[in-house]
Protein backbone atom coordinates (compact mmCIF):
# COMPACT_ATOMS: atom_id res chain seq x y z
CA UNK A 1 0.00 0.00 0.00
CA UNK A 2 2.17 2.65 0.83
CA UNK A 3 5.37 0.74 1.13
CA UNK A 4 6.66 1.89 -2.05
CA UNK A 5 5.36 5.75 -1.31
CA UNK A 6 8.24 8.31 -0.03
CA UNK A 7 7.66 9.70 3.07
CA UNK A 8 7.95 13.35 4.31
CA UNK A 9 9.29 14.24 7.70
CA UNK A 10 7.47 18.04 9.29
CA UNK A 11 8.83 20.00 11.76
CA UNK A 12 6.90 22.42 13.79
CA UNK A 13 8.90 25.38 14.45
CA UNK A 14 7.62 29.40 15.79
CA UNK A 15 9.23 31.65 13.47
CA UNK A 16 9.96 30.05 9.98
CA UNK A 17 12.55 32.86 9.17
CA UNK A 18 15.01 31.46 12.24
CA UNK A 19 14.45 28.05 11.01
CA UNK A 20 15.02 28.10 8.00
CA UNK A 21 18.79 30.15 8.89
CA UNK A 22 19.30 26.99 11.35
CA UNK A 23 18.53 24.04 8.77
CA UNK A 24 20.20 25.90 5.50
CA UNK A 25 22.83 28.06 6.89
CA UNK A 26 23.98 25.62 9.62
CA UNK A 27 22.62 22.49 8.48
CA UNK A 28 23.48 22.95 4.82
CA UNK A 29 19.57 22.26 3.28
CA UNK A 30 18.23 24.08 0.32
CA UNK A 31 15.22 25.42 0.00
CA UNK A 32 13.28 24.15 -2.65
CA UNK A 33 9.69 25.29 -2.27
CA UNK A 34 7.83 27.35 0.07
CA UNK A 35 4.15 28.67 0.92
CA UNK A 36 4.00 31.99 2.16
CA UNK A 37 4.88 32.69 5.57
CA UNK A 38 3.83 29.62 6.93
CA UNK A 39 5.64 26.75 5.24
CA UNK A 40 9.44 26.42 3.48
CA UNK A 41 10.27 22.98 2.16
CA UNK A 42 13.93 22.03 2.46
CA UNK A 43 16.23 19.39 0.37
CA UNK A 44 17.95 16.46 2.21
CA UNK A 45 19.68 14.49 0.18
CA UNK A 46 16.83 12.58 -2.14
CA UNK A 47 14.09 13.74 0.40
CA UNK A 48 12.42 16.74 1.66
CA UNK A 49 11.23 18.23 4.83
CA UNK A 50 8.57 20.52 5.51
CA UNK A 51 9.09 23.30 8.11
CA UNK A 52 6.13 24.64 9.21
CA UNK A 53 4.85 27.47 11.52
CA UNK A 54 2.86 26.72 14.56
CA UNK A 55 2.24 27.04 17.82
CA UNK A 56 2.91 23.82 18.98
CA UNK A 57 6.54 23.99 18.01
CA UNK A 58 9.10 22.37 19.80
CA UNK A 59 6.73 20.04 22.28
CA UNK A 60 7.81 16.49 21.09
CA UNK A 61 9.98 15.37 23.54
CA UNK A 62 11.17 12.49 20.87
CA UNK A 63 13.42 12.31 17.71
CA UNK A 64 12.24 14.31 14.33
CA UNK A 65 14.62 13.64 12.05
CA UNK A 66 17.30 11.07 11.88
CA UNK A 67 20.00 11.61 9.47
CA UNK A 68 21.88 8.66 8.04
CA UNK A 69 25.79 9.33 7.61
CA UNK A 70 27.63 6.27 7.77
CA UNK A 71 31.58 7.05 8.85
CA UNK A 72 31.23 10.65 8.31
CA UNK A 73 29.43 10.81 11.71
CA UNK A 74 32.51 12.27 13.83
CA UNK A 75 33.64 14.79 11.38
CA UNK A 76 30.30 15.85 10.82
CA UNK A 77 29.33 16.31 14.69
CA UNK A 78 32.75 18.51 14.54
CA UNK A 79 31.86 20.69 11.92
CA UNK A 80 28.18 21.46 13.16
CA UNK A 81 30.16 22.10 16.81
CA UNK A 82 32.04 24.85 15.05
CA UNK A 83 28.49 26.44 13.65
CA UNK A 84 27.32 26.56 17.30
CA UNK A 85 25.34 23.41 17.82
CA UNK A 86 24.92 22.08 21.09
CA UNK A 87 24.25 18.39 21.10
CA UNK A 88 21.97 16.26 23.76
CA UNK A 89 23.73 13.90 26.16
CA UNK A 90 21.55 11.40 27.48
CA UNK A 91 21.97 9.23 30.17
CA UNK A 92 21.17 5.30 28.41
CA UNK A 93 21.91 2.02 29.61
CA UNK A 94 25.06 -0.04 28.13
CA UNK A 95 26.00 3.17 26.22
CA UNK A 96 29.47 4.80 26.02
CA UNK A 97 29.97 8.44 25.35
CA UNK A 98 32.72 9.31 22.76
CA UNK A 99 32.58 13.33 23.14
CA UNK A 100 29.42 14.16 21.93
CA UNK A 101 28.56 10.64 20.62
CA UNK A 102 26.13 7.93 22.28
CA UNK A 103 28.08 4.48 21.21
CA UNK A 104 25.89 1.32 21.19
CA UNK A 105 28.28 -1.48 19.95
CA UNK A 106 28.94 -0.64 16.71
CA UNK A 107 26.51 1.97 16.17
CA UNK A 108 27.00 5.67 17.32
CA UNK A 109 24.68 8.58 17.44
CA UNK A 110 24.83 12.23 18.09
CA UNK A 111 21.53 14.16 18.79
CA UNK A 112 21.27 18.09 18.95
CA UNK A 113 18.01 20.79 18.68
CA UNK A 114 16.66 22.73 16.21
CA UNK A 115 16.18 26.33 17.71
CA UNK A 116 12.27 25.38 18.67
CA UNK A 117 13.69 22.34 20.36
CA UNK A 118 13.01 19.71 17.73
CA UNK A 119 15.30 16.69 18.75
CA UNK A 120 17.31 15.89 15.62
CA UNK A 121 20.11 13.41 15.49
CA UNK A 122 22.78 11.80 13.36
CA UNK A 123 23.55 8.00 12.85
CA UNK A 124 26.53 6.01 11.51
CA UNK A 125 24.10 3.35 10.20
Amino acid sequence: MLGETNAVANLAVRDLARAKAFYEHTLGLREVDHMGEQVSVLKSGDTVINVYRSDYAGTNKATAVTWKVGDKIDSLVSELKSKGVNFEHYDLPETAHQGDIHVFGDIKVAWFKDPDGNILNLVNR
